[in-house]
C-alpha cells in the first residue's frame, strides 16, 4: 500500500505534466521528505541559508540529472542574504500553491509582474506576513540588481559583497564617493564592492541594499521632446 507521501508525489506527477515541472516535483519532494534528506545537513535546505536562486537551481539541476538531461543555464543574479524569505504554511497551506508562488516570484522580471504577484497574494490569501513581505522585497532588490548590473549579492553577518559585471551601468563617481565615505569598504579589481552594513532586520537590510543600487545605477536620460 502506498504511503501518504507516495500518494502526494504521484498526485504531483499527474498534475505537473507540463514543461518545467521538474522543479515543482522536486520542490514538493523536498517539502515532503525534508530539506536535509535531499541537500545534506539538517539546515542546508533552508532557503535563507543558501539563497533563493541557488535553492531553485539546485532543485532544477537535481531533477534534470535524474532524467539524464543537460543541466540548466545558471547564469543570472545570485542573492544570498541569510534572510527569512519563506512562504509559511500557515499563510498558504497547500504545498502546490506555495511552490507556484515561489516559482512566480523567482520568474519576476519587471515591476509590473511583481505588483501582479503581490496583488494575487493579497487577494487570494490575505495580508502577507513578514516573511512573505521579505520575499517580495527580495524580488524588488533583484530587479534593482538587474538594472545596476550586479550579478552576486552576498551578506555574512554585517559584511556585504556585491559583484558587478564588467559593463555594469553604475556611476563611477558615485561609486568612488560611496567607498570613500564608508570606513573599511573597498572596490576590488574583479568588480566586487565590499562594505559593512549596520542594520540587522530583514526589511532594513533589503531597503538599504536596494537604495544603494538605485543610487549607484546610471539613470537614463529623459527622451528629448519632439
Amino acid at each position: 500500500e502506498l504511503t501518504p507521501i507516495a500518494r502526494r508525489r504521484l498526485a504531483a506527477l499527474k498534475e505537473f505534466s507540463d514543461l518545467g515541472a521538474g522543479f515543482k516535483i522536486a520542490a514538493l519532494d523536498l517539502e515532503l521528505r525534508g530539506a536535509g534528506n535531499m541537500l545534506g545537513g539538517e539546515q542546508s535546505g533552508h532557503i535563507e541559508a543558501i539563497g533563493f536562486e541557488l535553492y531553485t537551481q539546485m532543485l532544477e539541476r537535481a531533477v534534470r540529472e535524474m532524467k539524464g538531461e543537460a543541466a540548466p543555464d545558471e547564469a543570472g543574479i545570485q542573492l544570498n542574504l541569510g534572510l527569512n524569505i519563506r512562504i509559511p504554511s500557515d499563510y498558504i497551506s497547500e504545498e502546490n500553491q506555495r511552490l507556484r508562488m515561489y516559482k512566480r516570484v523567482a520568474g519576476v522580471e519587471t515591476e509590473s509582474q511583481l505588483r501582479d504577484v503581490s496583488n494575487e497574494l493579497t487577494d487570494r490569501y490575505g495580508k502577507p506576513p513578514a516573511a512573505v513581505k521579505n520575499l517580495l522585497d527580495y524580488a524588488t532588490l533583484k530587479l534593482s540588481a538587474m538594472h545596476a548590473g550586479a550579478t552576486v549579492i552576498e551578506r555574512k553577518r554585517d559584511l556585504v559583497n556585491i559583484k558587478f559585471r564588467q559593463n555594469a551601468a553604475i556611476d563611477p563617481g558615485k561609486l568612488a564617493r560611496f567607498v570613500a565615505s564608508q570606513r573599511g569598504s573597498q572596490f576590488a579589481p574583479d568588480g566586487t564592492l565590499k562594505f559593512s552594513i549596520k542594520v540587522t532586520n530583514a526589511e532594513a537590510i533589503l531597503q538599504t541594499l536596494r537604495d544603494l543600487l538605485e543610487e549607484l545605477a546610471v539613470r537614463e536620460a529623459p527622451a528629448a521632446a519632439t
